[in-house]
């Protein structure tokens, strides 16, 4: 990796806003689970950004935390701890694959340079927090930890309806069509009618 600069411009404007969508106190609630999900033995970040991220870089305790959210056929083999950055950001982006096979959106998943280079930490979050919202959801024994630190996902309600049942519907007239009974456009000129314009001597 090449050694960077520092930004000017357009390029530090952005990179500030990003910054600031950063949460520190999510930063806490994240940890907090992380180490109740895989236990201690993945240890403890400093606090602050550039701790999070020197302790998820190597992409160890991600490839943890996402095995400890399957019972059986752990999607990651081996997550072992590397030096060389090649090694680090394949286990990152073999969390990043495993994540969204779990069922996180793609429009969820932060790319391998957000955390690595520490380009965007907050996508990070919001990655982790949708990882929780989805093992809270699903409530199959694996999720370790306090389930109000994040928020269940709408699940689907599938209504079945006979056909009498249909056929009822298709007489009523729903409120949001309005009422045919006593309703009268007379009088009511029509929307968007030429402005008049009037010659005044």
């Amino acid at each position: 990796m090449a050694n960077r600069g520092p930004a000017y411009g357009l390029t530090r404007e952005v990179q500030s806003k990003i910054e600031k969508k950063y949460d520190p106190e999510l930063e806490e609630r994240l940890v907090e689970w992380i180490i109740a999900q895989c236990g201690p033995g993945v240890g403890q970040p400093e606090p602050g950004k550039t701790g999070i991220q020197n302790w998820l870089k190597d992409g160890r305790v991600l490839c943890e935390l996402i095995n400890s959210l399957h019972a059986s056929n752990k999607p990651i083999r081996s997550a072992k701890p590397s030096s060389t950055a090649f090694k680090q950001m394949e286990q990152i982006a073999l969390f990043l694959k495993a994540a969204e096979n779990y069922g996180v959106t793609t429009t969820d998943v932060f790319q391998t340079v957000d955390l690595y280079e520490g380009k965007d930490l907050a996508a990070v979050q919001r990655t982790l927090m949708a990882l929780g919202s989805l093992a809270v959801t699903k409530n199959d024994g694996c999720y370790k930890g306090d389930p109000s630190w994040f928020h269940k996902k709408s699940q689907e309600n599938r209504r079945e309806f006979s056909e009498e049942q249909l056929s009822e519907g298709r007489n009523v007239i729903g409120l949001q069509m309005g009422t045919n009974k006593g309703a009268s456009q007379a009088g009511m000129t029509g929307y968007g009618r030429p402005r008049q314009i009037i010659n005044q001597p």
